[in-house]
């Protein structure tokens, strides 16, 4: 049994001492740790226990035509928004009656979004009506987490819908916002396609972020510190587009019930003048939240309303493409101007013959461009070769990328002796292969975006410019208008060659014996090409390519109709009408009394019809 003086001996008191002094110590590290070493963490952590953030979502950028009109507005939209660190879930099911939502949809988001940050707001639900805005904001004392934001949403002010051009604004996902990085977070707006994708940069503006104190219940208590450590939004940069939306209206107007694209440029500058892809959608339905139903309906939809056929197809050029073929052949002097071939309505190569339309008799090269004798083109293109073609057709800016601003487009196709060698073998094609390249036939291919630039260079002369829908860009933190340098190369074609193209388009229009007559404009000159190009999977698509005026042009154009027949009948009036309204001055544009319908079929109503009867 142990002795009571034992329990007092000197070596258990040291024992004890050295054991007390341990903890005081320890106490001691502890307290020094905290205080200096992680105050600033402890402190950020207790601000964010007794301060709420709120994010205030900057306006995003207006866009404008070239006439100043405002074309693209935004609206106000409200959000709801939950903090995963402040939430108690036991009011899950309690938001979720308010929200009108399933619990596992809210829960879901929630999931999602602590994956980034406990403590930044979680976007549940967006645009929400007014009705359910004023019951969470009389709930928000028995949320916590829970509060709105105020974010803007597009608003398209005139019956133009342009939307492959414009483009949307949808939901971010996490594919780019893994690749966008911590400019977003999730459940932010991105500009998704168009013009809204390719200057995202300069219009979604900077965030700004309000400091609002809170009581251990999470009710708001007021600006942190008076709002002096807020941090304001600033708004997105405006666009000045160079489209005329009075022609733009027009455009859409003679393009309904139509599939095809019709593209107008100015050919100065580049400068795109009208964009219509039909069938298309109306834009709005991407304002504020879209429902699966109708994401649903866009995307299956057998008219392929959101394919941008104005820069994404690969059609046959058909006759449109004969004025390359001069050009090449006239550069090259491997014909003048005197050279003529008899067409008797054929042209027999090998075994095969090649048909013609008409008798031409005897032409030359401005009257086979006037009267579009396949036959002349036929044996041409034979002199030329397929290497000149394909350099030639390179030169005029086919076969590759116009650097268009939507960033949305393909290259086409213009063979070479590589193609052909890698598609059907070497030594296995001849060069009967190439005789139906001469009218726009076989395997080139290109898009009304290109064909329009291709227009643009015959009426200027031999300039290729890059198209381009965005003019300038308003710097709204230095007030300044930035201007958007634009490429533009000569061709190197002489221009006595450029002459007799020219001449031979000019009567397409205004001679007798031209198929584009359907085109004319009264009262001035204009220049043009029709096209009809076979197509194997249905009826011959059709082409117009043209400018006004002849002399002094200010717009180019091309119109590519699918299945719609001949160039002359159908796409020629169209080419016609829309340049007459550009040249003669502008109709009044109309604006929307009610832009809440959603339209899915392709067809757009405008305040006037003037399809050709």
């Amino acid at each position: 049994m142990m002795n009571v003086e034992e329990i007092g001996t000197s070596s258990r008191k040291r024992v004890l001492t050295i054991i007390i002094i341990s903890a005081f110590v320890f106490l001691l590290l502890r307290l020094f740790q905290l205080q200096l070493l992680y105050h600033t963490e402890f402190g950020k952590k207790s601000d964010e226990n007794s301060v709420r953030t709120i994010v205030k979502e900057p306006v995003r950028g207006y866009m404008f035509d070239r006439n100043g009109k405002l074309v693209v507005d935004v609206g106000p939209a409200y959000s709801i928004t939950v903090t995963p660190a402040s939430f108690n879930t036991s009011t899950l099911s309690f938001l979720s009656s308010l929200l009108q939502m399933e619990p596992s949809v809210i829960q879901e988001r929630l999931d999602r979004g602590i994956i980034y940050s406990r403590f930044s707001p979680v976007r549940v639900k967006r645009d929400v009506d007014f009705k359910t805005l004023a019951a969470v904001e009389e709930n928000l004392y028995r949320l916590p987490g829970v509060t709105y934001e105020i974010e803007s949403k597009r608003i398209y002010p005139y019956n133009v819908r342009a939307p492959h051009l414009l483009g949307y604004c949808k939901e971010i996902t996490d594919a780019q916002l893994a690749k966008v990085g911590s400019a977003y977070q999730q459940g932010d707006i991105i500009g998704s396609s168009g013009l809204e994708a390719s200057y995202e940069t300069f219009l979604r503006g900077e965030k700004g972020f309000e400091f609002i104190s809170v009581n251990s219940k999470g009710q708001l208590l007021g600006p942190l510190e008076g709002g002096r450590r807020d941090i304001p939004s600033k708004e997105g940069f405006d666009l000045n587009l160079s489209v005329d939306f009075g022609l733009q209206m027009l455009a859409e107007s003679l393009m309904t019930n139509y599939r095809g694209a019709l593209v107008a440029i100015d050919p100065n500058d580049g400068g795109v003048l009208a964009f219509v892809s039909k069938p298309d959608f109306d834009p709005s339905v991407f304002s504020g939240v879209m429902s699966v139903e109708v994401w649903n309906k866009l995307n299956t939809n057998p008219d392929k309303l959101l394919f941008n056929r104005a820069t994404m197809t690969r059609y046959p050029p058909g006759s449109t493409f004969k004025m390359l073929i001069a050009a090449a052949a006239l550069e090259e002097g491997i014909i003048d101007e005197h050279y003529r071939i008899t067409c008797s309505g054929a042209f027999r190569f090998g075994n095969k013959v090649f048909k013609d339309m008409h008798v031409h008799g005897s032409v030359n090269v401005v009257e086979a461009i006037q009267r579009s004798c396949d036959v002349f083109f036929y044996q041409l293109v034979l002199k030329v070769g397929l290497d000149k073609l394909y350099e030639y057709g390179n030169k005029f800016g086919f076969g590759q990328l116009t650097s268009f601003d939507i960033g949305e487009e393909t290259a086409g196709l213009i063979p070479s002796a590589e193609y052909y060698n890698r598609v059907y073998g070497k030594g296995k094609w001849t060069q009967g292969y190439i005789v139906s390249l001469g009218i726009g036939q076989g395997e080139v291919g290109v898009s009304p975006l290109q064909m329009a630039r291709y227009a643009a260079l015959l009426a200027n002369g031999g300039t290729l410019l890059q198209p381009h829908a965005v003019n300038s860009i308003r710097n709204k933190r230095t007030n300044s208008l930035d201007i958007i340098d634009h490429k533009e190369s000569s061709v190197g074609i002489d221009s006595s060659v450029m002459r007799l193209i020219r001449e031979g388009m000019r009567r397409v229009v205004e001679a007798p014996g031209g198929t584009g007559g359907m085109a004319r404009i009264q009262g001035i000159v204009s220049a043009g090409k029709t096209g009809t190009a076979q197509n194997p999977h249905g009826a011959d698509h059709a082409w117009y390519i043209g400018f006004a005026p002849f002399d002094h042009p200010k717009i180019a154009i091309a119109v590519l109709l699918e299945n719609a027949g001949m160039g002359g009948v159908k796409a020629a009036p169209i080419a016609g009408k829309v340049m007459q309204r550009y040249i003669f001055g502008e109709l009044p544009l109309k604006a929307n009394s009610d832009s809440s319908g959603v339209s899915l079929n392709g067809t757009t109503e405008h305040s006037f019809n003037t399809r050709e009867q």
